[in-house]
């Protein structure tokens, strides 16, 4: 069995905690390689399975990444997560849709591309502070956080952006600066462990690259039972998930569902790993 392991040309190795998996999957007869996923030379049909991992510049790529995803799903090369998936999880408007089956999100305005983008008629008039991001981001990408007096710089900021991408407007919650940010990660469907991020003093950006601090922390089984509902619904094969809210009053406020490169958090949970393998040993064997 030969897989690859999808990276980027940034990290053409792995991150350090995904290389781990070369030799752990290596003692289930299974050859890993790690594979830039746009590199023009690569013979994907030489794979049994693509697995995406450290593909963390597909959203700056937003044309290119399309067209490959389509090349793999016409090649008919497996992957994990699959094709379809990757799909739906890639454009944050999922979000909607996940608000519509019950599921609670932070509050949430999608904008669909304009070229006349007015904040000031979309936003709430109780909302203080607000976010604004691409429906095709991660981590923090073209994001922005600002209050009611930025309104005009922000229309301005985004004009352009707003004219080629549709948009996430959400209310800010201070609590992602008091409380963090809590990730529930998911292999096949079940629940593995779970991550506290909190910013630094003064930032909302929860990723490590900012100064965010990561814990492992143990979240009731009511909560974990609401991370659990978002995950199913999913259909089909999931190898992960990592579901991404802040729990207010013991209720979990959904910010997003990371299905395609996502930290796993490997070095925050003893044996993570070692699950996460025995998961792609029961989903390609």
């Amino acid at each position: 069995m030969k897989i690859a392991l999808l990276t980027c040309e940034k990290l053409p190795e792995l991150t350090e905690a995904d290389k781990l998996l070369i030799p752990a999957l290596a003692k289930f007869n299974i050859t890993a390689t790690a594979v830039i996923w746009d590199d023009k030379n690569v013979n994907w049909s030489e794979f049994d399975y693509l697995i995406f991992r450290n593909t963390w510049d597909y959203f700056e790529k937003e044309s290119e990444f399309n067209l490959w995803l389509d090349q793999i799903e016409q090649l008919g090369i497996k992957t994990l997560n699959s094709i379809d998936i990757i799909k739906r999880n890639k454009h944050k408007f999922y979000l909607r849709e996940m608000e519509k089956k019950g599921i609670k999100i932070l509050p949430t305005i999608f904008i669909d591309k304009t070229e006349f983008l007015d904040i000031d008629k979309t936003m709430p008039s109780h909302w203080k502070k607000a976010v604004i991001k691409p429906a095709f981001s991660a981590g923090s990408y073209q994001t922005e956080v600002f209050e009611l007096k930025e309104l005009q710089k922000i229309n301005t900021d985004y004009k352009i952006i707003a004219s080629e991408k549709e948009l996430l407007l959400q209310e800010f919650m201070p609590e992602i600066q008091s409380l963090g940010e809590t990730s529930f990660i998911f292999f096949n469907k079940k629940f593995s462990h779970a991550v506290n991020k909190k910013p630094v003093d003064g930032d909302f950006r929860i990723q490590v690259q900012f100064g965010g601090q990561y814990t492992l922390t143990h979240p009731n089984a009511d909560l974990i039972e609401k991370a659990q509902q978002i995950v199913d619904t999913f259909t089909g094969e999931l190898l992960y998930a990592r579901v991404d809210g802040i729990i207010i009053d013991d209720e979990l406020n959904l910010m997003e569902v990371e299905c395609i490169e996502p930290d796993l958090y490997f070095n925050s949970s003893e044996g993570s790993l070692e699950r996460f393998v025995r998961a792609i040993v029961d989903l390609i064997k």
